[in-house]
């Protein structure tokens, strides 16, 4: 394997091992604090991190060139941000268990995808469409609760993934369609500055008590570093190798997911979670291989005479 390939994986697969422990330290805090006051102090650590990381790497020089146009691009993508991250911690504290939220949140790349092939016409295969409809079969059967009215049919907290889903595709549709000269180091400070702004105008809005206990403060500053390495890592990894390849990796996350939730809660999902989780990592995984041309068959060496 090339220097550059073998970097590339092992980008992706460390930004795999870190999101995975989001899903955790983020569980363990929002247990004992309200999700405004979490998300006050996760992002004002983030933005920290953020800011001096890009302050480093000297990319700060690019806000003095930005375009009008680079500017409402960076607000829009503020403002998705919000929703998306909320909704995506709101369904984390409520589903008990961390690894069934990761496993239904395999409807991002599906959807992702899809939009891919609607919005910005692009190529979906026979096996992607296998993969992505074996994804939504499993996150099918993941949300299943067995009650017979809409409200009862599925498990609580499966429509805010779904919601975190779609405001998440249409932020990756649009840095996909229009970001092109900003950098990782600059979105990623405009993610975290936008979204400790919003958790700190509610906090006075809600009038919030600020009392933290310092187990929780742990897991908020341990679980805020690996949230901004995994979007580090995962920016470095499309630097090596192609964002398809490098999501068959990131498709890995559910599991790790689920060993790690094991380890820290003693909680594993139910007979038929597992299965469903099962079934929405290898659609997600044969959807990414399929997009990285892993199922091409490769064109015979023509012969030398």
């Amino acid at each position: 394997m090339k220097t550059d390939t073998f970097k590339g994986y092992t980008y992706a697969l460390v930004a795999t091992i870190a999101y995975s422990n989001v899903y955790i330290f983020s569980k363990a805090a929002l247990n004992e604090i309200h999700l405004v006051m979490f998300g006050m102090i996760w992002y004002a650590i983030g933005a920290l991190l953020a800011l001096l990381f890009a302050f480093q790497n000297k990319k700060l020089r690019q806000l003095r060139f930005l375009t009008r146009k680079q500017v409402l691009i960076l607000v829009t993508l503020g403002f998705l941000e919000m929703l998306t991250t909320t909704l995506f911690f709101l369904s984390i504290h409520i589903i008990p268990d961390p690894s069934v939220t990761s496993f239904l949140g395999n409807m991002f790349p599906v959807m992702v995808t899809l939009g891919g092939v609607f919005i910005l016409y692009e190529k979906f295969g026979i096996i992607e469409s296998v993969g992505a409809l074996i994804a939504l079969g499993g996150a099918f059967i993941i949300s299943y609760n067995g009650g017979t009215t809409l409200k009862t049919f599925f498990i609580e907290g499966t429509g805010v993934v779904f919601l975190n889903a779609i405001f998440a595709t249409i932020a990756t549709l649009v840095v996909k369609v229009h970001v092109k000269k900003l950098s990782p180091e600059l979105l990623n400070l405009n993610r975290s500055t936008w979204l400790f702004a919003f958790s700190l105008v509610m906090f006075f809005i809600l009038d919030i008590d600020f009392k933290i206990p310092g187990n929780v403060l742990e897991n908020i500053g341990i679980g805020s570093f690996l949230e901004f390495l995994t979007i580090l890592t995962v920016y470095y990894s499309y630097h090596y190798i192609e964002a398809s390849r490098s999501a068959i990796v990131q498709s890995l996350k559910g599991i790790f997911v689920l060993i790690v939730a094991f380890l820290f809660f003693k909680t594993l999902p139910l007979t038929h979670q597992l299965i469903g989780g099962i079934l929405s990592v290898m659609g997600v995984l044969i959807m990414t291989m399929a997009q990285a041309g892993i199922f091409r068959k490769r064109k015979p060496l023509a012969s030398v005479n």
